[in-house]
């Protein structure tokens, strides 16, 4: 199936994705250099990266929900879909906690806001895979024959002679 959200002929959800998982994931990057470094500087440039990142999520989720919602009832993709777009409102839920936990210090972050911020960082790299094979190996929103029960791209795939 086709995206139902375009612009230009283009999927706007795979469009703005990008932005979200690119500086959330240097918001994480930047808070392992001060770790690492022991500069409140690198933090604070994360916390300005989870900022940014949670504000194109919100931007992103909408144009997703609208192409979820064309994916047919009971297929392998309807369910990948819902587990990608819940997973990715947890993400964004724990990054906005641990911006809003550094607010007062961004520059010195608490173990807590931290600890959100990984953990986040790591659930994103499940639903971005999610996202992936809804993509690449369903082709939900890129083929009109989209075949949205296709097996996991996990499995092993046998070679024919």
């Amino acid at each position: 199936m086709e995206s139902r959200a375009k612009l230009l002929g283009h999927p706007i959800h795979q469009m703005l994705v990008v932005f979200p998982l690119g500086l959330l994931a240097m918001a994480v990057i930047f808070d392992l250099l001060a770790i690492g470094l022991n500069q409140g500087y690198w933090s604070e440039i994360g916390y300005w990266m989870i900022a940014a990142g949670v504000v194109t999520g919100l931007l992103a989720a909408p144009f997703g929900f609208i192409d979820w919602l064309g994916i047919p009832a009971g297929t392998r993709a309807k369910r990948i879909g819902a587990v990608h777009g819940i997973g990715n409102v947890v993400v964004v839920v724990l990054f906005a906690l641990s911006w809003l936990m550094r607010g007062d210090a961004p520059r010195n972050p608490g173990a807590l806001a931290l600890a959100l911020s990984f953990a986040a960082g790591a659930l994103a790299l499940f639903t971005g895979w999610l996202g992936g094979e809804l993509v690449d190996r369903l082709s939900v929103g890129v083929d009109e024959g989209a075949h949205v029960d296709a097996p996991s791209s996990l499995r092993a795939r046998r070679i024919r002679a």
